[in-house]
C-alpha cells in the first residue's frame, strides 16, 4: 500500500491516481540531491591528474595542446569494463620520448626506477645498442594502462581513509598526484649534457688519424 501525500488515503501499490482525491502519484519517487560534499568518480581522477596541460598528437589532428585530464579520461574509458579493468594497447608519445622521466613526472617512482635501470641492464647482459628502443616501445604501450592504475589505486585509497568533504578530498588528490615540475628542468639539463658529450665524442673521432693514413713500413734492402 502506498499513501496519498495529499490526502493522506492508502492505495494499492500499482494505483497510479489516489482513489478518494484523484491525485496522481509519480512514477518514480525522485531522490534527495547528494550532499555538495561528495565528488563523483570522474571529478576525482581528473583532479588527481591534475589540471596541467599536455603536447597531444593525433594522425588527424596532429600535435595540439590541451588539458591533460582530456587526454588520460579518454585512455582510462578503453580500460574499464564491467569484469573488471581490462588491458588494451595504447600509445603515449611522452612516454615513448622520455621513458623513465615521464614515469617520474607522473610521479610513478617505481616505474621511473625500472625504466632508468633497465636499458643499462638489458645493454650490459645482451650487448645490444639498440636494445633501448625496445624499452622504449615498452613503455609506449603500456604507459597508459600503468598511469591508469596508478590513478586508481589512489581513488581507493582516498575512499578507504573515508575522506568525504571536498577539501578533503582535493588535498589528498593534489598531493598524491599531479606532476612533478622539476623534471621539466631535469630533463632539460639531461639534453644539454646529452648533446654536449656527443660533440666531445664526434670532436675525438675527428682528431684521430685513420689507420690508412699511418706511416709506411720501411723498405729493407737486402745485400748482394
Amino acid at each position: 500500500m502506498k499513501q496519498c501525500g495529499s490526502c493522506e488515503q492508502q492505495n494499492p501499490d500499482d494505483a497510479k491516481f489516489c482513489h478518494s482525491c484523484a491525485q496522481a502519484f509519480s512514477e518514480e519517487p525522485v531522490a534527495p540531491p547528494p550532499p555538495d560534499d561528495v565528488q563523483n568518480d570522474d571529478h576525482l581522477w581528473e583532479t588527481f591528474i591534475g589540471p596541467n596541460p599536455t603536447v597531444l598528437f593525433s594522425p588527424s589532428r596532429g600535435w595540439a595542446w590541451r588539458p591533460a585530464a582530456l587526454y588520460y579520461l579518454n585512455k582510462f574509458s578503453n580500460f574499464r569494463s564491467a569484469p573488471g579493468p581490462r588491458f588494451e594497447l595504447s600509445w603515449n608519445w611522452s612516454a615513448f620520448l622520455f621513458d623513465f622521466l615521464w614515469f617520474l613526472y607522473r610521479k610513478m617512482y617505481l616505474f621511473a626506477l625500472l625504466y632508468a635501470v633497465g636499458p643499462f641492464l638489458a645493454l650490459y647482459l645482451t650487448g645490444i645498442p639498440t636494445v633501448g628502443v625496445v624499452w622504449k616501445i615498452m613503455a609506449a604501450v603500456t604507459g597508459n594502462y600503468l598511469y591508469f592504475w596508478h590513478t586508481k589505486d589512489h581513488i581507493e585509497k582516498l575512499k578507504a581513509q573515508g575522506l568525504v568533504d571536498q577539501a578533503s578530498q582535493e588535498k589528498f588528490l593534489r598531493e598524491e598526484g599531479g606532476v612533478q615540475s622539476y623534471v621539466i628542468w631535469l630533463a632539460a639539463i639531461l639534453m644539454f649534457f646529452g648533446m654536449l658529450f656527443s660533440n666531445q665524442i664526434l670532436n675525438m673521432e675527428g682528431d684521430g688519424v685513420p689507420l690508412e693514413q699511418s706511416a709506411p713500413h720501411p723498405r729493407v734492402q737486402l745485400d748482394e
